[in-house]
């Protein structure tokens, strides 16, 4: 039994679990190190709330993971508490099995990660079966539950999760990615029926599914992670840490309502946010980057907010996640002090918000500033009738007057373009830890227009004072105050709303920016790490 055990829960050269492929993109196995660092936040929070006791040493402490995937999470609190409970539980064999049929419980995402899981925690795809290292099993499954659910479809789409009837009602050859813990309108009945019992979980962990994979793409695509997270709040346990994408703090598609009640809740009391992905998953590149958190239900205050930049370095602080006169979270905690600065010269005030007449976000154009879509194709040369040039996806082409169905009154205006979204080379750091945030960007004559792939950020009767808007435009701070507001991916029109507006009848440099809101040597040092140099002929 001691060589057992031993093997099941002790670290190996290679550990298993560091070598597995993903499942895709959007279902992620979590590397050992990082749930392991993930269980030391946790332990932290609970020996804070506990007057300093262990939580690995706690026998009727129970643990659930909603979305289990490889089973690291579970696996790594056994090897804990089979470490913690040694003098509680002095035999090894009656330790463990006590661990595994009492404490540590987990819900499957599919069958593959029910027997993936099932063998990192009983070392056997079957709890009962003659090499599992727990003994009072009487059913194969133990304590990680799956059997296969269905979507409940309502008007083409599930009533629960949202996916698509036509993408994921393929009958029983596949799998629905029906997830349990999701698929029910009441969590803590389902809960009982899982296990057999009255069940109430102190501690939920775990990385759940990031977006349902029916047919969207990138942003597009139906996130779900959030769900999972409410879920887990509704069954109420003490502590509760998840993995999640980033992109919840900024925007995305059905996230509003998330958000909101995230950012105002007390509860959360830890933040760790790694704004590139690979930082956490080396193969793995999440727009947005990733983060965890901590959610404390019987300890209410402000939250500890921890970034790690760019080679690790990280920078922590203790705030609201929700600054007054915010809408979104500010990720960086040296970009706050910045942003900080800026609005206090334009406002007099700390609040975030601008006021309406110093709000560049308003001469920013909505989608199809000129009703033209991305697909649209105009003539490849000039004539008569294709007289209007036109940016379009691919470069650029000639189009008619009578083709443009919007915007007509900024036809014969000097006009500031970029594209609408950054381009994977915008938007990711570079090795440096840079980006440059925008992608495409220029000034275009008047009798030009563009396709939805950009929007305008102004519209000019004079040349001298477009190129004065793109001279601020192209500056890093301008692009340093785009990136505290967006993932730096999805560039709306909000995502300029912490930009100020400026007097376009002159030029613009970094240096008269920094001198006009009393950037400092560091802050600039810093913000010029982050932010990759960007010509005004950069068009």
């Amino acid at each position: 039994m001691t060589e057992q055990v031993g093997f099941a829960l002790r670290g190996r050269n290679p550990d298993v679990l560091t070598c597995i492929a993903n499942l895709s993109n959007d279902e992620v196995f979590t590397p050992p190190e990082f749930a392991n660092r993930m269980l030391d936040t946790l332990a932290e929070a609970w020996a804070t709330a506990h007057k300093g006791a262990n939580i690995w040493a706690d026998k009727t402490v129970t643990f659930l993971d909603p979305c289990t995937k490889s089973g690291v999470f579970l696996r790594e609190i056994t090897a804990r508490l089979t470490n913690g409970l040694a003098l509680e539980i002095p035999d090894l064999e009656k330790r463990v099995d006590h661990i595994l049929t009492q404490q540590v419980f987990g819900i499957a995402t599919t069958r593959l990660t029910s027997l993936i899981s099932r063998r990192s925690l009983y070392c056997s795809k079957h709890a009962n079966g003659k090499h599992s290292i727990a003994k009072s099993f009487a059913s194969e499954e133990g304590n990680v539950w799956f059997n296969r659910m269905e979507h409940a479809w309502d008007n083409g789409n599930c009533k629960y999760c949202g996916a698509s009837q036509k993408a994921l009602d393929r009958g029983e050859g596949l799998e629905s990615y029906a997830y349990a813990f999701i698929h029910t309108d009441n969590i803590k009945t389902r809960l009982n029926e899982l296990f057999g019992g009255a069940m109430q979980f102190d501690v939920i962990i775990g990385n759940p599914p990031y977006q349902l994979d029916d047919g969207g793409y990138g942003a597009s695509a139906i996130p779900i992670y959030n769900k999972f997270v409410d879920q887990a709040k509704a069954l109420e346990p003490r502590l509760l840490t998840m993995v999640v994408p980033s992109r919840w703090l900024f925007g995305g598609r059905g996230l509003d309502d998330f958000r909101k009640k995230m950012l105002t809740d007390g509860r959360v009391r830890k933040l760790i946010d790694y704004p590139d992905s690979r930082q956490v998953f080396p193969s793995v590149d999440v727009a947005g980057g990733i983060c965890y958190f901590l959610w404390d239900k019987d300890n209410p205050g402000d939250c500890s907010v921890t970034e790690f930049e760019h080679g690790m370095g990280s920078s922590e602080a203790i705030r609201p996640l929700l600054e007054e006169g915010a809408e979104v979270f500010i990720r960086s905690n040296r970009g706050l002090s910045i942003l900080r600065k800026v609005m206090a010269v334009e406002t007099g005030s700390q609040s975030l918000s601008l006021p309406e007449n110093k709000r560049f976000e308003l001469q920013v154009s909505s989608q199809k500033p000129f009703g033209l879509r991305t697909y649209f194709r105009g003539s490849p040369k000039k004539s008569a009738k294709h007289n209007l040039l036109v940016l379009q996806s691919g470069g650029r082409a000639w189009t008619s007057r009578s083709e443009v169905t919007a915007g007509e009154e900024l036809i014969d205006k000097w006009k500031v373009f970029t594209s609408k979204s950054s381009s994977e080379h915008a938007g990711q750091v570079d090795k440096n830890g840079q980006r440059r945030v925008l992608s495409l960007s220029g000034v275009i004559p008047p009798g030009s227009v563009v396709t939805e792939t950009y929007v305008l950020l102004g519209a000019y009767d004079t040349e001298n004072e477009a190129r004065n808007c793109f001279s601020y435009v192209v500056a890093r701070l301008f692009r340093f105050l785009i990136a505290l507001r967006s993932s730096a991916q999805d560039l709306a029109r909000s995502a300029y709303s912490f930009v100020p507006m400026q007097d376009f009848s002159t030029t613009w440099t970094d240096k008269k920016l920094y001198a006009k809101y009393g950037i400092t040597d560091d802050e600039i040092a810093y913000i010029e790490s982050l932010i990759r140099p960007m010509e005004s002929n950069d068009e």
